[in-house]
């Protein structure tokens, strides 16, 4: 069996990758058509249900012997053994030398998960339990503003990881929230949204939450300056900053000398990733909103899907199942994307926030050795909810030129009753589904009477594949199993592509380098540039027409 790091068998040198690879061969022309008249009873077998979730992945080309290849790769690349590392603390963030510990953020008090020999759960929850008492206060209103005026306004201040896991989740479960309180996030650096988020609120009722590990991150922390400088430009006393900002931060020196008191300082720990962060600390915009009691209810939903991920057979594992049917689109048959679907409009920013977590994660071009890989890692993931999505770019997943796997996400009652919307919803979600597997032939069209100059255009060749994900409502519960069922997907293809899917080294780059060139963009006296051409010329041209009116 081949181990992690360095002394693992190369990938596609593994007895399961070539197996897989000459079964390609033989099924890559296999039609959904086919496969479905050859076997009835498809639609039931190739579906599995754990914690609340149904999951029908019959819609996809494979056949029982893929799935068994998929699971022995699985079981060759050490999966089951990485699942045990990862869950028992051990460092496999390799290249930053941690523990990857999401898991703890949702543990109940009684379980026990190591780091260095530690027990990291009761500290979990004594920062849970500072979070509610907080979150009640604010709620309530006995934490008031500076002037006695009741908190109304909640903006978060993050980027990244500290900004959309909160915001997808706040959207998400926007039913379950506060209507009396405002919540806002801003995370760009471009300052309309700063100015957007603020135009229409009195500083004396609005409280800042400023969510950075180090409190040094650049696009955050001149954020919360501008922040910082819009209240005292109303509340005139630099003591007011301690009524109406608080810290998501691990630097307590940075923190209080902003002006911020330390006691309303929330922390977490570097065994928890950003983009893996929301049902931490940087969950207290969320916690206020929803409640401190939805937002526990949200972690035991993580929770439910961590044990089953934990313990499940790969046969009937959902994010096991899931993240192998992407390394069969991804890796055999070359799709570079997924798209993801969700037919809830609550969910309008899950995609959004799943690009950071899958492509952030597994956005690798070497593995854990450090050696190049020579084939496909993490996909481009895109996507809108349904039924918005149908009229922009359906149109290409059915006729186009590109194999486009999409996940759709539904649910089989909505949180708003208004007959008929919901079965429509659902209506359109199953029709798709079953659409793009089975398309639309000549010969129907023919038969149903099409003129013949339109058939050619009107033929849907079908056999694009799809999973189909539902549950009983979008509860806080739901929410926590669908996130963590794709946290674990990525964890399962990064397991498979040997690669660390918890560092982001490409994401510093860009930001070292924004270092450097804000001051020849600030300089008064012209700069010496010593950039390439078109960087050189760029920021010439910027500082020409900068101040122009």
């Amino acid at each position: 069996m081949a181990t992690t790091g360095t002394s693992r068998t190369p990938l596609t040198q593994l007895e399961s990758w070539k197996a897989l690879e000459e079964h390609y061969q033989k099924t890559k022309d296999i039609e959904l058509r086919t496969l479905f008249a050859e076997d009835a009873t498809r639609g039931e077998r190739f579906t599995t249900e754990a914690v609340g979730l149904y999951y029908d992945y019959s819609k996809n080309r494979v056949t029982s012997e893929t799935l068994a290849l998929l699971q022995k790769l699985a079981q060759e690349v050490g999966l089951r053994e990485r699942i045990d590392a990862m869950f028992g603390g051990e460092k496999i963030n390799i290249t930053e030398q941690r523990a990857v510990l999401h898991v703890a953020l949702r543990a109940p008090k009684d379980q026990t998960i190591l780091v260095d020999g530690q027990n990291v759960v009761p500290e979990v929850h004594e920062v849970l339990d500072k979070m509610s008492a907080f979150s009640d206060r604010v709620r309530s209103g006995e934490w008031k503003g500076y002037t006695g005026k009741r908190i109304r306004n909640i903006i978060n201040i993050g980027i990244g990881g500290s900004d959309l896991g909160p915001d997808m989740a706040y959207q998400a479960l926007r039913y379950y929230s506060d209507r009396d309180l405002n919540v806002r996030f801003v995370s760009n650096v471009d300052g309309t949204h700063f100015a957007e988020a603020t135009r229409d609120l009195n500083p004396e009722e609005t409280l800042f939450i400023v969510s950075s590990k180090t409190f040094t991150t650049i696009e955050t922390m001149t954020n919360a300056r501008t922040a910082r400088a819009w209240t005292l430009k109303a509340l005139k006393d630099e003591t007011a900053i301690a009524r109406h900002f608080v810290a998501v931060s691990t630097n307590a020196e940075e923190v209080q000398k902003f002006g911020i008191d330390t006691a309303n300082m929330f922390g977490f720990w570097d065994w928890v990733g950003g983009r893996y962060s929301y049902d931490s600390a940087i969950g207290l915009s969320l916690m206020i909103a929803i409640g401190p009691e939805n937002f526990r209810r949200m972690l035991a939903g993580f929770h439910e899907m961590d044990e089953h991920f934990r313990t499940a057979p790969f046969e009937r594992n959902l994010p096991v199942l899931l993240g192998l049917i992407g390394i069969w689109y991804n890796n055999f048959f070359g799709a570079q994307t997924v798209a993801v679907l969700p037919y809830e409009q609550y969910l309008k920013k899950l995609s959004a926030y799943l690009q950071q977590l899958d492509m952030e994660s597994n956005g690798k071009h070497v593995n854990e050795a450090g050696q190049d890989v020579n084939y496909q890692t993490g996909p481009i993931i895109w996507g809108q909810p349904g039924t918005n999505g149908q009229h922009a770019f359906y149109q290409l997943i059915h006729q186009g030129t590109k194999l486009i796997p999409c996940d759709f996400i539904g649910f089989y009652q909505s949180l708003n009753i208004l007959p008929p919307h919901h079965d429509l919803l659902i209506a359109n979600m199953i029709a798709q589904a079953e659409a793009l597997a089975f398309g639309k032939t000549a010969e129907e069209l023919k038969a149903e009477g099409s003129p013949e100059y339109q058939i050619p255009h009107r033929v849907c060749k079908g056999n694009r594949p799809s999973n189909t994900i539902f549950a009983e409502r979008l509860t806080p519960e739901a929410l926590g199993k669908i996130i963590a069922l794709y946290e674990h997907k990525v964890f399962v293809q990064g397991t498979v592509w040997n690669i660390d899917s918890f560092d982001q080294w490409g994401v510093e780059l860009g930001k070292v380098l924004a270092k450097r060139i804000i001051p020849e963009l600030q300089s008064e006296q012209e700069p010496e540039l010593k950039h390439d051409s078109s960087t050189n010329q760029l920021i010439q041209r910027y500082r020409q027409h900068k101040n122009h009116a």
